[in-house]
C-alpha cells in the first residue's frame, strides 16, 4: 500500500500547492493524509478548507497546537475524518486515533501533540503506548508527532520503532533530511516540512515576521503566496504493515 503524508499546509497557497500536486500524482497513492491546523489564514482550519482539501482526495486531516484556533472546528471536530492530538484530557471534541479501511486493509491514524515547548498535555509516550496496544495486529499505524523540539520526536521515533508503520514528524514547517526505516518496520522523519509558500518564513510574509524580531511589536500575520512548494512523505507498506519504501517530496513550483 502506498501513503503520502503531507506536511503542514499553510492558508490558500498551501491548498493551492496541494492541488496541483495531486492533480498529477493522486492516482500514485491509495491513501493519503495530510497536517491541516494551518489551513484556514495560517491558523486551524474551517469547514469550507476542510470540505476542498477532501475533494482533492484526502482521507485524514490531523491536526496540532493550533487545533482551536479557529473556533469553527469545534463544530467540525467530530468529523471522522479529522485527528486531533490523542493526548487532550477527556472531553476533548474530536479523537485522537481514527481507524480507516482500504481494500481491507486497517490504517491507524494517530496525531499527538509534544509537551516541550508546547501545551501541557498529557505525555505523549505512554498516551501513544496505551493506543497501539490496543490496535489489531499487522494494521498500518501512522502517527503525526506535532512538536517543536528535535530530541523529543526522535525520542517517540526510537521508542515505537518495530511498533508502528510510521512516525511523522510536523509542526516546524521547515523539512529535515532525515528520513529512514527503523528496525526494517518504521517509517521515520523529523519534520515532514510544509505546502505553502517558499519565499517566507514559515508560510508567512518574511516582511512581516523580520518586523516583530526587529520591533518585539505585535504584528498581525499575512500568509505569503509566492514560490509555492509542497513538502511531504510517500512511503510503501507491506502485508503486515512495515515500511519497505520511504521518499522526501520538495516539490517547488516557481
Amino acid at each position: 500500500m502506498k501513503i503520502l503524508f503531507l506536511g503542514d499546509i499553510v492558508g490558500k497557497p498551501g491548498i493551492s500547492a496541494v492541488e496541483m500536486y495531486l492533480e498529477k500524482n493522486r492516482s500514485n497513492y491509495d491513501f493519503i493524509i495530510a497536517n491541516g491546523e494551518n489551513v484556514t489564514g495560517g491558523k486551524g482550519i474551517n469547514k469550507n478548507d476542510s470540505d476542498l482539501l477532501f475533494s482533492l482526495g484526502i482521507k485524514a486531516v490531523t491536526m496540532g497546537n493550533h487545533t482551536w484556533d479557529n473556533k469553527e472546528f469545534e463544530k467540525i471536530a467530530d468529523d471522522s475524518r479529522f485527528i486531533r492530538p490523542l493526548n487532550y484530557p477527556p472531553g476533548t471534541p474530536g479523537k485522537g486515533i481514527r481507524g480507516f479501511s482500504f481494500n481491507n486493509k486497517k490504517i491507524w491514524v494517530i496525531n499527538l501533540l509534544g509537551t516541550v515547548f508546547l501545551d501541557n498535555l498529557y505525555p505523549p509516550f505512554q498516551t501513544v503506548e496505551k493506543a497501539i496496544n490496543e490496535i489489531e495486529k499487522d494494521s498500518i499505524i501512522i502517527v503525526d508527532m506535532h512538536g517543536e523540539a528535535t530530541s523529543e520526536k526522535r525520542a517517540l521515533g526510537y521508542f515505537l520503532a518495530g511498533k508502528v508503520s510510521a512516525v511523522i514528524g510536523t509542526h516546524t514547517h521547515v523539512q529535515t533530511a532525515d528520513e529512514e526505516i527503523l528496525n526494517n518496520k518504521t517509517a521515520y522523519i523529523t519534520d515532514a516540512g510544509m505546502c505553502g509558500s517558499n519565499n517566507s518564513v514559515l508560510g508567512i510574509k518574511k516582511d512581516i515576521a523580520i518586523k516583530r524580531f526587529l520591533t518585539k511589536m505585535p504584528v498581525r500575520f499575512e500568509v505569503s503566496d509566492e514560490d509555492l512548494m509542497v513538502n511531504g512523505l510517500e512511503m510503501e507498506f507491506d502485508n503486515f504493515g512495515n515500511c519497505i519504501y520511504i521518499n522526501r517530496i520538495n516539490h517547488k513550483y516557481y
